[in-house]
């Protein structure tokens, strides 16, 4: 008896002594680990990592530091505690009674932070094999921008190109594009370019402000591991896991932009978003996230003109049409005058001033600006689910649905403004210690989105035809001040001519305006009823109905336990996309080429289009020297049923001097077949058909070995246009010399090849972290756009094919007394490869500095440049890129306890940006966000207070582009209720 009794007083007073710091319960097998974990100032440290060593059973701690953990892990096992900034700490648990008071010491940012995208495998991040940055929960929390993927801007190395309020593009390393097709974007692992967009939706459709968990970023060549799409580098989003972050959260943003002088006026934007996650018994999991965002968009309304008169495009022999008066007017953000790509111009003959003849007039349509033209109102609907059922302790399966609809703009070859746009994935992922599994699918539909070019282009063409528009401006021109044309009024002539040929056509802001746009975007033909076009509808369309499936499959198996020496480590994948046609961008190839824009008896435009791809790698990592000398080796395989298969090898080196010094030196190859759009697209833009690259696709139309550059065709009229008698057919035989076959090759993967070395390290007491890295690349078969003029019914060299690139022989032509006639001309915007080899180089350095207490001060700085070329090129290849660019952040987390704030000074030089659509110089910028945040911890609030631009500089990141100012923020989160912690 007194035994019992003496055995039970001990475990009472364990139980009493145990209670403060960590309570054990037992629940059906199960039992809770609880406690709290303090800094070295004892605070509480919120999102600590409890986890327990060599298994998948981990939590964190609340906005109280306290956390909880379920488990039935047998014992001893060790307990590990990790926090950012802190050093982690383990803990050996005998048994469930162990009473531990836990506080964590701080330590630089970055010493311990472990990433998995460098290698597909966790490693720590300073002795990762190829640059890589890491923004974790706490330093999300921490960026002044208005969201988390606005923090992706503070990132070294990171270009970031926004479209729209709702579209954010990231880039690396040069070659940046809106659509950018040479920069992977995964959440979890899938993929998130849009198949047919071919845009990167990862900010549109990806994870919630509530369930972002940490991003990992790897700038340049990546394609040995992950594949074609990464050979710039690749954004990987993690989110949260409802096993470690569970309970209710609340999240509200409220903002405000267009703020000043701005033709909009102050706009209200608000986000709203919802997370629920619950855990069973350490078994099953789930969560649901929610958000929604409705605002006032960015507006690209750059008047611009691209096209000034003295350029050979426009008309070098009337000095006076400058500026407004410019007849072969181009802007940047207007559309239907679209004279540098040679669509909507027409050619006006026998003018005479001051009694002098002039050569033929190259006149653009009037056109209409994008602002009126687009909605600027726009949404954004994010919905996903999660269900996690954890087979073992270290094997889980998981379901994911995720759910995105979104409005904005985006700019391909032309602008495209989204409305209703959704994009639906299904993942379904087996995930243990050492292996993965995940296939998912990615449904697509455009919805009620429209390409703005044609919806300008068909406006004007529902007012005159450009033959009949082309009369009316002659007769007025020559007709003013009573037939005498001169120099001093030649520009009002123009002016008068205009308008004179423009009236009657409809106006913005007036309702047959506002019913005409209506009708063409509803509309999924975007050619109008012409002789021509007889069957085309009579007010054309405008509309963007892509629909397709997205199938992919992969797998990873680490069998470094088997391979004991090495460490190994094997995957595959396979993926297929399929694609309806819709008769407009995507057709069925097995059709003639003359039904393939008519829909069959059934309504549909023919059978599906498949395009396929198949890749598998293998990683060995070894290490030399008491692991000072870490060796990585990897080789992919890849094929694409169009093209021979490619191997991709990676070699990298990490030499670790002491713990906190590590040098790298990577070699890697990469390809990149060409993406969904670049392969199979079939648009008619503009009577400019683009077409992709595949080479059946120029079967019957013979643009690849039957046609002229448009630069020499260019050339060629300018110099037609400038002889005396302007253009006849004998001063066109007399130019034919100017006039360049394009000759262009079946197109071939893109391949780059990429050299990069770097060091991470840590000193000053382990205060300061830096960064550095350098890399050069080389090109080969770049991807891109050229147009060119196929000559109809003949071939090129001959007479009737020299005549036929006139500008008055764009449509087939009748003889006259100084002219043959002609069949015409057809105009074909083609994905090819660059005939040029293509070499860019730079480097980048970050520095963050923990100087006092709780305050950082970080900055980094980049540079690239593109090696000039001693030869032209068939098309602009676009570089896009500063060669300088940086950022200066300082901050305090916790300045005063639960007060924090942080600003953040980016700027970059100004750099010339080329693309089909606008090419220009982006000015300079330098903006300044800034934020403060307040902990309410006993409410579970977080109350942030902002501004991005805080000065309202308004700026441009690319030509074409919209124009961005200040956007100045609050907002509230409610984080952990119902987690079962209570508040502080």
């Amino acid at each position: 008896m007194k035994k019992i009794f003496t055995n039970s007083l001990r475990l009472i007073v364990l139980f009493l002594l145990l209670t403060p710091a960590i309570s054990y319960a037992q629940l059906n097998g199960s039992y809770i680990l609880s406690g709290q974990v303090k800094d070295d100032h004892g605070q509480p440290l919120v999102g600590t990592t409890v986890s327990i060593k060599g298994t998948t059973n981990k939590t964190a701690t609340d906005s109280t530091g306290k956390f909880a953990l379920t488990t039935s892990a047998k014992l001893p096992y060790t307990l590990i505690f990790s926090a950012v900034g802190f050093q982690p700490q383990e803990f050996y648990i005998k048994n469930a009674n162990s009473a531990l008071n836990i506080q964590l010491t701080s330590q630089s940012l970055l010493i311990n932070e472990v990433v998995v995208t460098a290698s597909r495998k966790e490693e720590k991040l300073l002795r990762s094999p190829v640059a890589i940055e890491k923004l974790s929960i706490n330093a999300l929390k921490q960026s002044p921008g208005p969201s988390f993927y606005d923090a992706l801007e503070n990132v070294k190395g990171v270009q970031m190109t926004t479209t729209s309020i709702t579209l954010k593009v990231p880039n690396t390393r040069g070659f940046n594009s809106p659509n950018n097709f040479r920069f992977m974007q995964l959440v979890d692992g899938v993929d998130m370019q849009s198949a047919t967009l071919g845009v990167p939706l990862g900010n549109a459709i990806g994870p919630t402000e509530l369930d972002i968990a940490s991003i990992e970023i790897t700038p340049g060549a990546a394609a040995a591991l992950y594949g074609t799409n990464a050979i710039n580098g690749l954004s990987n989003l993690f989110t949260k896991d409802p096993f470690k972050y569970q309970g209710l959260s609340f999240y509200h943003r409220q903002a405000l932009n267009h703020v000043g002088n701005d033709a909009l006026g102050a706009s209200s934007l608000t986000e709203d978003a919802l997370r629920f996650a619950k855990a069973f018994n350490d078994k099953f999991a789930f969560k649901v996230n929610f958000s929604y965002l409705q605002g006032t968009d960015w507006q690209s309304n750059t008047q611009k003109d691209q096209n000034p008169t003295n350029l050979k495009t426009a008309n070098p022999a009337y000095p006076e049409l400058t500026g407004t008066s410019n007849a072969a007017y181009d802007g940047w953000n207007k559309y239907g005058d679209d004279a540098l790509a040679g669509s909507n111009t027409v050619v006006i003959k026998g003018i005479t001033v001051d009694g002098v003849a002039r050569p033929n007039l190259n006149v653009a349509r009037t056109g209409y600006n994008e602002v009126d033209l687009v909605d600027p109102h726009v949404t954004n609907l994010k919905l996903d689910g999660t269900l996690a059922y954890k087979i073992t302790p270290n094997t889980i399966l998981s379901y994911t649905y995720r759910y995105g609809r979104m409005d904005g703009v985006f700019q391909r070859g032309n602008k495209i403004s989204l409305d209703g746009a959704t994009v639906q994935n299904h993942k379904v992922e087996l995930k243990g210690k050492e292996f993965l599994v995940r296939t998912y699918e990615s449904i697509e539909n455009t919805g009620n989105s429209f390409n703005v070019k044609p919806l300008a282009d068909n406006l004007d063409l529902n007012h005159a035809s450009n033959s009949a528009w082309a009369t009316l401006y002659g007769n007025a021109l020559k007709s003013y001040a009573g037939g005498k044309l001169t120099s001093a009024n030649l520009a009002a002539a123009e002016q008068f001519a205009r308008a004179a040929a423009d009236k009657g056509r409809v106006e913005p802001g007036t309702q047959a305006f506002n019913d005409l746009r209506k009708t063409i975007i509803g509309i999924n033909n975007w050619d109008i009823k012409s002789s021509q076009i007889p069957n085309a509808p009579v007010t054309g369309g405008a509309a963007l109905v892509q629909k397709s499936h997205m199938y992919n499959a992969e797998a990873q198996w680490d069998l470094s336990r088997y391979a004991k020496v090495i460490d190994l480590l094997v995957g595959g994948d396979v993926r297929v996309y399929s694609i309806i046609p819709d008769g407009n961008n995507f057709v069925d190839f097995t059709r003639p080429i003359a039904d393939r824009n008519t829909p069959l008896a059934n309504g549909s435009f023919g059978k599906d289009v498949i395009y396929k791809k198949y890749g598998a790698f293998t990683q060995v990592t070894k290490t030399f020297f008491d692991e000072k000398l870490k060796l990585f080796g990897s080789i992919r395989w890849d094929y694409n049923p169009y093209f021979d298969p490619k191997f991709t090898p990676r070699l990298a080196a990490v030499y670790t001097v002491n713990e906190n010094h590590n040098f790298r030196f990577t070699f890697q190859n990469g390809y990149r077949f060409p993406s969904l759009f670049e392969a199979l697209s079939y648009v008619n833009n503009g009577r400019v058909k683009r077409v992709g690259s595949l080479p059946f696709i120029n079967d019957g139309l013979g643009y690849l070995g039957n046609s002229y550059t448009q630069t020499s065709v260019t050339n060629f009229n300018a110099a037609v246009n400038a002889a005396p008698g302007g253009s006849t057919d004998a001063n066109a035989l007399a130019n034919r010399n100017l006039l360049k076959v394009a000759d262009l090759p079946p197109a071939r993967p893109e391949q780059i090849t990429s050299y990069e070395i770097g060091y991470k390290g840590i000193v000053a007491d382990n205060k300061v972290f830096i960064d550095i890295d350098a890399y050069t690349n080389r090109y080969d078969g770049f991807l891109g756009q050229v147009q060119v003029f196929v000559p109809n019914g003949t071939t090129v060299g001959t007479d009737a094919a020299v005549l036929s690139m006139l500008d008055i022989n764009r449509d087939p032509t009748s003889a006259t007394s100084t002219n043959a006639a002609s069949q015409g001309q057809s105009r074909y915007r083609v994905y090819t490869n660059a005939k040029n080899i293509y070499h860019n180089y730079g480097s980048s350095a970050g520095i963050t500095y923990n100087f006092y207490k709780r305050y950082t001060i970080s900055g980094n700085v980049s540079f690239n440049k593109l090696k000039a070329q001693t030869a032209s090129d068939i098309f602009v290849t676009g570089f896009n890129t500063p060669e300088w660019s940086g950022n200066v952040s300082f901050g305090n987390r916790e300045v005063v306890k639960n007060f924090g704030f942080n600003v953040v000074y980016k700027w970059q030089e100004s750099f010339l940006w080329e693309s089909p659509l606008v090419t220009g110089t982006v000015p300079a910028i330098g903006t300044v966000d800034a934020q403060v945040t307040y902990r309410v911890p006993v409410y579970y609030a977080t109350f942030k207070l902002g501004a991005s631009n805080i000065f309202n500089k308004r700026y441009i990141q690319y030509a074409g582009g919209p124009t961005i100012g200040g956007l100045y923020y609050v907002s509230v989160t409610l984080d952990g209720l119902l987690s079962g912690q209570q508040p502080k």
